[in-house]
């Protein structure tokens, strides 16, 4: 038998153009792999994860349209397809095995995760027991993401006789998140024996990127074939039967990337999707001659190109030189469109109205807000009037302790390095210039300042990163104690104040654009932390 893997990227509720892809895909299966099964990711025709949509009326009357147009509009190769399957008042996340305008198979999940970025006990209910059906002479077991997560399924697979496991799968990214796959289908190949064919989405959807990865294993746990990662791609997989047993020649096996390589690659494909399934021509951003906006700046170019990309330098009366040439070099290195627009005239005005309410206080944090909300004014004026999406530059470590100013910098649509640590911008950067130049060497290696006030510097509020970003990690990612993060070798009286900023910056965060998850725990769908709490 010869299966076609389907490593597509689809578009959540967009319905008849995912059912297209279905068809078009199977049709090339088909006709130039020569294939006599494709299977797809898991939800296809809805897209993944689908949340609240799921309730509407509607989408149950285009969903059972689209299976039907599935069923219907595709012979001569059989189509393992995901999708919502209402029956009554039940909602379950099923997969259907169809052939030649028969329905000869219908496996609904048996494990539904609810934890991290994961809510389908909102949506759906789990099935009841395995589900079997011989196809092209191999028994075939058909499960669904979790089902191979955790041993039971598949030894119930493994015990109604199957002989092969097919697994169709939307498996968000995270640093790690192949190897950690990998390990898991390992053990359930440890404990039924039976080969496994693992078919992963790719693309992204709000915060969520989906990396592929789709692989192969045979009985013995070897990998015989895996897909590239963060790649849309149809792959054909020879399966044998010798002397009873099957077999699967190896086949082409790519490398898994490295952690630094994974991550820029999940910045580009969320921010490219992001900015195209939302339907804008271009973006905007302001680059500031520091190196958040200098990444993201390379991130828009990389993954929606030069054209479609606009730069804008806001000095203030605080803005060093050194930040106006790097920037305007840049942006000279990567050919986008930059235009230099002060905020002097609206900064000035602006404490010129408050003259009066502020008589007799000293400058403060206020001000340096003010400068924030000046550029965000314009920049928010420009993706009014010429249609662009803004981007945030923002990073995790500013999020996580609220250095970053509520309705000014804060503002935009979309914030690619949400969820990277300034540490872990900083070997992005790096990255990214060992590509190819894109990145001034200065806007690396210089000490990190906002600019907002005479001499400013990250430390004057901040612990230097290289102390801040684990302190941060262990407490988000490891929900690690006071206690638990001193004993790793961090001053109890630093953890503590870092502690509190996070908690007391919460408000922010909700108030923050969607931006790509990247580490195990991100500041939107996995973290649901109380604005007020007493704790």
């Amino acid at each position: 038998m010869k299966l076609g893997l389907a490593q597509i990227d689809t578009h959540v509720g967009a319905i008849g153009a995912n059912t297209e892809k279905v068809l078009e895909t199977a049709r090339r299966a088909r006709d130039e792999l020569g294939c006599d099964l494709v299977i797809f990711p898991e939800l296809t025709l809805s897209g993944y994860p689908p949340e609240d949509l799921l309730l509407h009326r509607g989408m149950r009357l285009r969903v059972e349209a689209a299976l039907e147009a599935v069923r219907t509009g595709i012979d001569g190769i059989a189509v393992c397809v995901g999708y919502p399957e209402y029956e009554g008042e039940a909602l379950y996340n099923s997969l259907a095995l169809l052939h030649d305008g028969q329905l000869l198979a219908r496996h609904r999940k048996l494990v539904l995760p609810n934890y991290a970025v994961f809510d389908e006990m909102r949506y759906f209910e789990p099935g009841s027991g395995p589900t079997v059906v011989e196809f092209g002479g191999i028994r075939l077991g058909l499960t669904v993401c979790e089902d191979v997560w955790e041993p039971g399924p598949c030894a119930a697979t493994k015990a109604a006789g199957a002989e092969l496991v097919i697994t169709s799968n939307g498996s968000p990214y995270h640093v790690a998140k192949q190897q950690d796959r990998e390990a898991r289908l390992v053990q359930r190949i440890a404990e039924t024996g039976l080969p496994i064919v693992y078919v992963n989405m790719v693309g992204g959807q709000d915060e969520l990127v989906f990396d592929g990865g789709s692989i192969v294993f045979d009985a013995d746990s070897e990998v015989r074939f895996r897909a590239p990662a963060f790649t849309e791609g149809l792959y054909a997989v020879e399966i044998a039967r010798e002397g009873g047993k099957l077999t699967i020649p190896a086949q082409e096996i790519w490398p898994i990337p490295s952690a630094t390589e994974s991550v820029y690659s999940a910045l580009l494909m969320g921010t490219r999707d992001y900015v195209n399934k939302n339907g804008f021509e271009s973006i905007v951003l302001g680059l500031s001659g520091g190196v958040d906006s200098a990444l993201t700046l390379a991130v828009a170019v990389d993954a929606l190109g030069a054209d479609r990309v606009h730069a804008v330098m806001m000095p203030s009366r605080y803005t060093s030189q050194m930040s106006l040439a790097d920037a305007e070099q840049q942006a000279g290195m990567l050919g986008v469109r930059y235009d230099v627009l002060s905020i002097e005239a609206i900064f000035e005005a602006t404490l010129g109205v408050l003259t009066d309410v502020f008589d007799g206080l000293e400058p403060d944090a206020t001000e340096e807000n003010i400068q924030a909300r000046c550029r965000g004014i314009l920049l928010m004026a420009l993706s009014n009037k010429l249609g662009h999406m803004l981007l945030t530059t923002g990073n995790k470590s500013e999020m996580a302790v609220g250095y970053a100013t509520l309705y000014g910098d804060m503002a935009g649509g979309f914030a690619p390095l949400k969820d990277c640590t300034k540490s872990l911008v900083y070997a992005l950067a790096r990255y990214r210039n060992g590509v190819s130049p894109a990145i001034p060497e200065r806007v690396i290696t210089r000490e990190p300042t906002a600019e907002l006030r005479a001499e400013q510097k990250d430390t004057d509020s901040l612990p230097p990163y290289e102390i801040l970003d684990p302190i941060l990690e262990a407490f988000i990612e490891q929900d690690y104690s006071v206690d638990q993060i001193e004993a790793l070798g961090f001053e109890r009286a630093t953890v503590g104040r870092i502690l509190g900023m996070v908690k007391r910056n919460e408000y922010k965060r909700r108030q923050a654009p969607p931006g790509v998850r990247v580490s195990s725990r991100a500041f939107g769908r996995d973290w649901r932390y109380p604005i007020t709490s007493g704790y």
